[in-house]
């Protein structure tokens, strides 16, 4: 299934595509994708599709998953991307989160912040935990996981690595987060970690990857943080990007308003984003 949410930001709707990509509204059925809902999507199976109101127009398609938790990355994932950055592969994952303020809906404007001098970008393989748990063995944490999404993993490199303190500063900024445009379970996503990935800027290719060469794969990474803390349904993953970033280039560079960002994931659908100053 390939499940979404559109309306107005804060008052979005839980939605479904039916077999032609046409949007079904799905709110007679189930309040939001989030929390409890998404630790057992598969009643959602039994519904034809078809049955479904026909949602009209063009709505704004906003987050993927209401109320998020924790949003959990992971930094230096794909070893070429730690070389462009001039760094080594690390022996376990690099931890950090966003805010769940910087999350948005997928074709939400890139919102450049004040004195913003590197604001970068960042394609990525994002999930959801569904079904809760705590010391996860690998062998079992495909289980928990509800769906996965594209992200884009926007990022103010001054604020991340020259002002002291930690990444998160430079990450979680307004809009630093966009998830979706569809969140898309597993069954339709048979090998998570052989995905082609891609991001575009002013239509020119900066990143053409694969989930195939992620350091960590995607059930180490739901057993190796369900070491530290309980995963709960509505967290949400971005398991790091390939190597093509901004600040990899010779010379290196970022974004600026009027700037067009268009990134995909093979099966989990595009995002389309214009860069505006933030107010």
């Amino acid at each position: 299934m390939k499940l979404l949410r559109y309306g107005a930001r804060g008052a979005e709707k839980p939605g479904m595509l039916d077999a032609k990509g046409q949007l079904r509204d799905l709110s007679a059925h189930i309040p939001d994708l989030a929390g409890a809902v998404l630790s057992d999507l598969s009643r959602l199976k039994e519904i034809d599709p078809e049955s479904l109101p026909l949602v009209g127009g063009s709505p704004r398609i906003g987050a993927c998953i209401g109320n998020v938790g924790k949003f959990l990355c992971i930094g230096l994932n794909y070893s070429d991307h730690a070389a462009e950055a001039g760094l080594r592969v690390p022996r376990e994952p690099v931890l950090f989160a966003k805010y769940t303020s910087a999350i948005c809906g997928p074709d939400d404007p890139i919102l450049i912040p004040r004195g913003s001098e590197k604001t970068d970008w960042e394609v990525e393989l994002g999930f959801v935990i569904g079904k809760p748990g705590k010391y996860i063995a690998e062998a079992d944490a495909l289980s928990h996981i509800a769906g996965y999404f594209v992200a884009n993993d926007v990022s103010e490199r001054n604020f991340q690595t020259e002002r002291s303190g930690q990444w998160s500063k430079g990450k979680g900024c307004d809009n630093f987060g966009p998830i979706g445009p569809w969140l898309v379970t597993p069954d339709e996503v048979p090998d998570p970690n052989n995905l082609q990935m891609w991001l575009k800027v002013n239509d020119q290719l900066m990143q053409n990857g694969t989930t195939a060469n992620m350091v960590f794969k995607v059930p180490f990474l739901v057993a190796y943080l369900s070491q530290f803390f309980t995963l709960h349904p509505g967290d949400v993953v971005i398991t790091g990007t390939p190597p093509g970033v901004g600040m990899g280039m010779t010379p290196p560079r970022f974004l600026k308003a009027g700037d067009r960002v268009s990134l995909g994931i093979d099966g989990l659908g595009e995002q389309h984003q214009l860069c505006e100053n933030d107010a």
